[in-house]
C-alpha cells in the first residue's frame, strides 16, 4: 500500500529512489540518518572504502554545475567501491538535440544502476522515475542532486543529520532559516523534514520579496526582523543568495542585504548561547555571513560537508539494497 502512495518507495516500504523529503515516512528518515552515522568515521580509516557497492555503476548525470555536490557523491559513491561514471551532459547530448529521456535510456542501455541527477527544471528527477518505472526499469534508482526549486533532498538530510548530532532531540529546538528562501531548495527539503520530525518551531526570516507566499502553510512562522526571529533559537540555517536565479528587483543592493539579514556575531547573540550556524555553502562571505561568524566556534559548516559523505552513502547503499 505504502508503494503505491509514494513512488520513492516500495510495496515493501522499501526506499527504491530518493526524489523529495516531502512525504517521506519519518521512519524512513531517520533510517537514513541512523544509517549515516557509522559511514561517518570511515574517512578517518587508512582503508576508505566498504564493498557494499562493488559492481555497481553510478552515473553522475549534472544538468546543473555544482562542484561541491557532484564532489560529495562521487566520494561517497567511490568509498562504497561503485563504478562512477561523471558526464557533462550540458555540453553534450542536450546541445546535440537529445532529450532527458533519450539520454536516460541510452545510459540504461549501458547497465547503469542509479542516476545521481541534478537539474535545473523541478521535476525533472521524478520524470526520470516514473520513464524507467513505465520502461520496465524499475531496478534503476534515480537520487535528485537538486532540481529547479523544488528540492534537494540529499542536503536537507545531511543538514538534518548535523542538527541531530550537535542538539539530538527535533521535538525540542527552535530551527530559524534565514535568507533567500525564494529560490531555495534547500530551504524547502529542510522545512519538511524538519516538520516531519516534529521540530516545534521553524522560523523562516528574510525580505518580503525572498519568502515564497504562503509559506506559512509549510508549518512555519514568518518573519521579516532578523533579531526578532533568531531570538532564542538553537538552530541558525543561513542560505546562499542566489542571484542567478533572481529576475528583477527582489533586492536593493548586497550590502542592505547584509546589513539587515547577513549574520554578525552582534545578531548571533540573539539565539541562544550554545546555537550551532549552517550555511549548505557555497558562502558568501560579507553578504550573508559574517566571516568571524562563519569561522568562528559555533559554526558547523564544515562538519556539514563531512557529513554530507556518510548521508549519501547511506542513501545510496539504501537504495542499492545493500
Amino acid at each position: 500500500m505504502m508503494g503505491k502512495r509514494n513512488p520513492q518507495l516500495d510495496a515493501d516500504g522499501k526506499l527504491v529512489h530518493l526524489l523529495t523529503l516531502e512525504g517521506l515516512p519519518a521512519e524512513t528518515i531517520v533510517s537514513i540518518l541512523d544509517t549515516a552515522a557509522p559511514f561517518a568515521s570511515i574517512g578517518e580509516r587508512e582503508v576508505k572504502k566498504v564493498p557494499l557497492m562493488r559492481g555497481k555503476a553510478v552515473f553522475n548525470l549534472f544538468f546543473e554545475s555544482s562542484t561541491r555536490t557532484r564532489t560529495t557523491f562521487e566520494i561517497a559513491a567511490k568509498r562504497l567501491s561503485a563504478d562512477v561514471i561523471n558526464l557533462n551532459i550540458g555540453a553534450s547530448s542536450t546541445s546535440k538535440g537529445e532529450s532527458l529521456l533519450d539520454t536516460i535510456d541510452n545510459l540504461v542501455a549501458m547497465n547503469a544502476d542509479m542516476f545521481v541527477v541534478r537539474h535545473g527544471q523541478s521535476g525533472a528527477a521524478h520524470l526520470i522515475a516514473s520513464h524507467l518505472q513505465a520502461t520496465g526499469k524499475p531496478h534503476v534508482h534515480v537520487v535528485n542532486a537538486g532540481d529547479g526549486r523544488h528540492g534537494h533532498p540529499t542536503q536537507g538530510l545531511l543538514d538534518l543529520y548535523t542538527i541531530r548530532h550537535y542538539k539530538r532531540d527535533f521535538r525540542a529546538l527552535s530551527v530559524a532559516i534565514v535568507g533567500d528562501v525564494l529560490h531555495s531548495r534547500v530551504a524547502r527539503s529542510l522545512i519538511h523534514g524538519l516538520t516531519t520530525l516534529g521540530t516545534p518551531d521553524v522560523r523562516v526570516i528574510g525580505p518580503k520579496t525572498l519568502l515564497p507566499a504562503r509559506v506559512e502553510g509549510m508549518g512555519v512562522s514568518v518573519h521579516h526582523d532578523m533579531r526578532e526571529g533568531i531570538a532564542g533559537c538553537d538552530v541558525v540555517v543561513m542560505l546562499r543568495l542566489q542571484n542567478e536565479r533572481m529576475k528583477g528587483a527582489l533586492l536593493p543592493s548586497s550590502g542592505e542585504f547584509f546589513k539587515h539579514y547577513g549574520l554578525t556575531a552582534d545578531k548571533l547573540a540573539r539565539a541562544k548561547p550554545d546555537a550551532i550556524v549552517m550555511h549548505p555553502g557555497p558562502m558568501n562571505r560579507g553578504v550573508e555571513i559574517d566571516s568571524p561568524v562563519a569561522d568562528g566556534e559555533r559554526s558547523v559548516i564544515l562538519p556539514q560537508v563531512t557529513f554530507g559523505i556518510a548521508v549519501r552513502m547511506a542513501v545510496m547503499s539504501m537504495i542499492a539494497g545493500a
